[in-house]
């Protein structure tokens, strides 16, 4: 993270994958102020040290931290200042319900998170996550929990949200990013992704079942500005709505038409040409496995002439079988064991206690800044 609107980004993405319902209600007071709270936070941990305890069990555990310690470390860093400024305030003028709606909000969606075992996950710093990077470049594969979406969900948009901002450069390597089941994760800004990364060679890929699942997640604004800043798509079967959509946005061809009128004594038929779907909505509810409907984007450089198309991928099974029994397992990268992961868990604790303790008692020794500390009566 290079300045604070990093800090701010990391806090809204987080925050929105773990209360998908503040999704659609950003701009309310009991939504931004959570999230400018723990901005601050982030921020803090940072540039306290140069980042060296910058990781979200780091931040989980310093915001549990009691107010009067809490409120004095963010006060020391200036940038932060105006975001705790109203939470100071009304600490110090005992309005206890309001900062309790404030903070609360925010500890109790990140309490969800404080577990060993993410702890241990999250804590390491394996590698960096600028995989399209010429010198080091790199393929990175997460995986969401079927049994936590919700909570593993916000750990993986958090990740992505910072992968996204290292790969979306110029001077990188062509990569692409592939979201299957997209809506399990919450990452904002995604039309600008769309549009742009596209210039630094970058290839978005969503996986979605069906566009009312996005529009549950994201809400609606935000799911028909993603289908529609697409320029391809491939499609299975899907019913309902989102085969309404997708016909429409295929388009109509002109067909023939013809029409036989019988009667006692003569027999006519008449020909037309009619304007109808390309590919109807009852066509798409109907298609079989591997079979697929969709509309291309093309080049000025390399135009295509039927964007639109109706195909089945026909596959060899017996291959592919054969292929699968001769996949070999990943070997461990390291073997990982109950008493590692409490301590990393203990450890992190201790790192909060000492960073508390330490940053206190300097304030408290130091007249040019021992009025920072916030000492209110009970």
């Amino acid at each position: 993270m290079d300045d604070i609107t990093d800090a701010a980004e990391s806090a809204r993405t987080i925050l929105l994958g773990l209360n998908r319902e503040w999704i659609k209600k950003q701009g309310d007071f009991f939504v931004e102020s959570p999230i400018n709270f723990l901005s601050a936070v982030i921020w803090y941990l940072r540039k306290y040290n140069n980042g060296e305890f910058c990781t979200l069990p780091h931040v989980i555990e310093l915001m549990q931290v009691e107010y009067n310690s809490l409120f004095t470390l963010l006060r020391t860093e200036k940038e932060i200042e105006i975001l705790i400024d109203p939470f100071v305030s009304a600490y110090l003028q005992n309005v206890m319900e309001q900062l309790e709606g404030q903070i609360a909000s925010a500890k109790i969606s990140m309490a969800r998170l404080s577990s060993a075992q993410l702890y241990y996950v999250l804590s390491g710093n394996d590698f960096t996550l600028d995989i399209n990077n010429p010198e080091d470049p790199k393929i990175v594969c997460m995986g969401n929990n079927p049994l936590k979406i919700q909570t593993y969900g916000a750990v993986l948009s958090l990740y992505v949200s910072r992968l996204i901002k290292q790969v979306n450069q110029k001077g990188r390597l062509k990569s692409s990013l592939i979201f299957d089941e997209f809506p399990t994760i919450y990452l904002n800004n995604m039309d600008s992704l769309i549009a742009t990364a596209r210039s630094n060679k970058v290839s978005t890929c969503l996986g979605i079942q069906d566009f009312s699942q996005l529009r549950k997640d994201y809400g609606r604004e935000q799911a028909d500005v993603i289908l529609n800043i697409t320029g391809n798509i491939i499609s299975g079967q899907v019913n309902g709505d989102t085969a309404k959509q997708l016909s429409e946005r295929f388009g109509k061809i002109m067909q023939d038409r013809e029409s036989i009128s019988v009667n006692s004594s003569d027999t006519s038929i008449s020909r037309s040409k009619q304007l109808e779907a390309a590919v109807p909505a009852s066509k798409i509810s109907c298609l079989s496995s591997g079979e697929f409907v969709g509309i291309t984007a093309d080049n000025p450089d390399c135009k295509i002439e039927l964007k639109t198309f109706h195909s089945e991928i026909i596959n060899n099974h017996e291959q592919l079988k054969k292929e699968e029994h001769s996949y070999l397992g990943i070997s461990p990268v390291r073997i990982i064991n109950n008493t590692m992961i409490e301590r990393n868990y203990l450890q992190i604790k201790e790192d909060i206690s000492e960073i508390v303790n330490s940053e206190m008692e300097r304030l408290l020794h130091d007249p040019a800044l021992s009025h920072l500390v916030i000492k209110k009566k009970k």
